[in-house]
């Protein structure tokens, strides 16, 4: 439940148009829900502007649908992230509107009808390589759904440096970039140095032995000499995106 629809119960029932017990059936699952193996946070979107995306790596797909089926009741979008497709078919029976990203591994729910936004300021979300695309896309799914207009560079690494310079105007316009990067993680040093936006690094478990499953680019990027720089954890689309978001509003 977000704050929209809290002051819209408490001004029906002030209006008389619903009664105190309707009310009281609305509310009664906050602040939480406890379903004995999770404990559903119907007040994070009141506390954080957002509600509580659920995280589906080591739950059941029934477990994941029960959890988005009743986050969707009351709130206006529902994100679940590491989604395999078994996952998503078991949603899917529960929240018929629910939409899936194979690439971004995320489940989506909005009631929200999409509108075309106008030209205006926007999260730009780089990868170095095409492995790196899926954390990528995690973070622009991300940014999207909280309300963001994203835009997307991929493959522009620093082995090919001049792929990156020929996009030198969107990176210059950019509000916030989210820089997703495995194997030395280079390239979020090469944007820092080239913009004034802040710039999320994203450090992928892209990259051949030495790179230690993304440890590697994530040592580089917080050893960054470049200003405007900050580091989220391996992986960690879905922190990058979100975090952006809240920059970029």
């Amino acid at each position: 439940m977000d704050s929209k629809t809290l002051k819209q119960i408490l001004e029906a029932v002030s209006s008389g148009r619903m009664s105190v017990e309707e009310a009281t059936k609305k509310l009664q699952n906050l602040p939480y829900e406890d379903l004995g193996y999770c404990k559903i946070d119907h007040h994070r979107a009141i506390r954080t502007g957002f509600p509580e995306v659920v995280f589906c790596e080591g739950k059941r797909p029934e477990q994941v649908a029960e959890v988005f089926k009743r986050l969707a009741v009351d709130n206006p979008v529902v994100l679940a992230t590491r989604a395999d497709k078994d996952t998503y078919d078991a949603v899917k029976r529960e929240v018929p509107g629910a939409d899936y990203n194979e690439t971004a591994r995320m489940i989506v729910f909005s009631k929200k009808t999409p509108k075309k936004r106008p030209i205006a300021k926007y999260i730009l979300v780089v990868s170095a390589g095409t492995a790196d695309i899926p954390v990528a896309e995690e973070a622009a799914v991300t940014a999207e759904s909280m309300g963001s207009r994203v835009e997307r560079i991929y493959d522009i690494g620093v082995a090919g440096i001049h792929r990156l310079l020929d996009n030198k105007e969107l990176l210059d316009n950019a509000n916030v970039i989210i820089v997703v990067a495995g194997m030395e993680g280079a390239l979020a040093s090469v944007v820092g140095g080239l913009v004034r936006a802040p710039v999320i690094a994203v450090p992928t478990s892209i990259g051949y032995g030495a790179s230690f499953q993304g440890l590697a680019a994530l040592l580089s990027m917080l050893n960054t000499c470049a200003e405007g720089v900050t580091v989220v954890n391996i992986d960690n689309g879905f922190g990058a995106g979100y975090f952006a978001h809240i920059i970029n509003r």
